[in-house]
Order: C-alpha cells, then structure tokens, then sequence
C-alpha cells in the first residue's frame, strides 16, 4: 500500500528535499546515485528506459493515473510516498504541478566507444552549464535523429533534474555518456572514423550548407558552451570549423537553437 505523509522530516523523503537548492542537488544526487524524474511522461520513460527507481513521491490523485507505475513499484517493494498535493509541495519547497516525482537510481555511464560504436551522428556538447540548454538539445537530438551525446567533464548534468524536464524525458532516449578526458576525446572519435565539425565564428570556417552539401558518412557536431563558444584547444582539434549562415545583423543563435539548426541540415538520410 501506498505510504502516506504524515512526518515531513520523515528520512525516507530526504531524496525530496530541498529541491529549489540548485547547488546542493547538484552536488547530493551525483553523491547519493540518484537522479529526479518529474511528471507521469517523464516517469514512464526513464522506466521505458530501464532505470530503477527508488521511491516514488505523488500527490493522491495520481494514484490513479500512475496506477500500473504503483504496482510495479509495491511489487518490487519500491516504496511510494502520497499525501495531499499541498502536503507534496511542502515535502517539495515548490508546487510540483505535474504531480508525481521519483528519485531514480543513477545507470553506470557507458563507455564512449559503445555508445559511438554504431552512430553516424554525434553532438559533443563542451562546458554547456545552464541545464535549460543541455535538456532543450537533447529533445531536438531525439527529434532529429542524433545517434549519441557526449559531454565534456565541466559540461552541466543531462540528469538534473530541469534538464530532464525541459528534454520532456528525452534524455533517456539518446545514447549518451561523458568524456574522460577534453580536448582529448576528439582523438577517440577521429579514430573511430568521425570528421569533427565545430560550430564556431572563425576566419577559417565554412557555411553550414557548405557542409551539408558534401556530408560525411560519420560527422561530430561540437557546440561550445553559452557566453564564450568554444575553447581554441577544442577549434583546432577540430577537422572543420562551421557557421550558420545570419541575416539582419545577428551573429549567433543560443546555443539550443543553433544546434537544433545544425542538427536538421546534418541528419543522415
């Protein structure tokens, strides 16, 4: 049966504490193995995907709707936490308007040569900090038909809890995983047969139709992250240097949208 909230200090929930502390969830869910799926869609993927949870969070009237999720969950002696939705939300420190939350196991992260072992197109994402961005270009990578992401070591988490949301869950849809080393990864895909292309303003670069128009059988997408673009360390190790072609005097997109750009004009057939 359902557990019911009656303690909010109950130790049980400090998985859902202090939610709105950005950088204590930061660095506890990394610590604690643990990541936060928020709302029934994203739920339902992460355990599409094949992720454990560890409890589950919902107010009452979820029960219903999330009934199977429920099931499975007693089954497996997972326990599931309900209460009134202002109850939920205090437990929260935010009103959580989809309802429902699980705090989730961490996967181990695979290794980068399984998850390029069979891709044509890869997005390298380099020091992406604002988590907004990292989950908007996984959901335009499942979207268009991106085969892996790979971050680099400073990159923000794909499994935080906002990047998560904003990818409506997609994150646990594409292949991904996180680079050892940086720059250095660009030798590992170079081996494994990828051209690099790094979207930057440079003097050297070619427009991104140019690119498209005489695509690579295995292509790298590199992004750099929001203020400054890409490293220099990461523009020369690069095979190519690529712009999106502007007009009306703007000379760069965010970084979510130029990707979703570039993804669009690359995709293999």
């Amino acid at each position: 049966m359902p557990i019911e909230i009656t303690d909010l200090r109950d130790e049980r929930l400090a998985d859902y504490t202090s939610l709105t502390d950005v950088a204590l969830r930061r660095k506890l869910e990394p610590e604690r193995g643990l990541y936060l799926a928020e709302s029934e869609k994203v739920i339902r993927r992460a355990l599409a995907a094949g992720h454990r949870p560890r409890s589950l969070l919902m107010a009452r009237r979820w029960l219903t709707d999330l009934a199977d999720v429920v099931a499975d969950a007693e089954r497996d002696d997972v326990p599931v936490f309900v209460g009134d939705a202002a109850v939920v939300d205090e437990v929260a420190g935010f009103h959580l308007h989809r309802g429902a939350i699980a705090a989730m196991h961490r996967p181990e992260l695979p290794s980068v040569e399984s998850v390029i072992a069979c891709a044509r197109r890869v997005v390298v994402l380099e020091d992406i900090v604002d988590h907004t961005n990292v989950g908007a270009i996984f959901r335009s990578a499942a979207a268009l038909g991106v085969d892996a992401v790979l971050v680099t070591p400073r990159c923000a988490d794909p499994l935080y809890r906002r990047a998560i949301r904003v990818s409506m869950g997609t994150v646990f849809q594409v292949p991904w995983t996180r680079l050892g080393q940086w720059p250095s990864g660009l030798d590992t895909l170079r081996d494994n047969g990828f051209h690099v292309a790094a979207m930057a303003l440079s003097e050297r670069s070619i427009t991104l139709d140019e690119l498209a128009a005489e695509p690579h059988d295995r292509l790298a997408l590199v992004m750099g992250t929001e203020g400054d673009g890409l490293s220099r360390r990461a523009l020369a190790g690069a095979d190519t240097v690529v712009r999106i072609p502007m007009a009306g005097g703007v000379d760069s997109l965010n970084v979510a949208a130029a990707s979703a750009v570039a993804m669009w004009a690359l995709r293999s057939a």
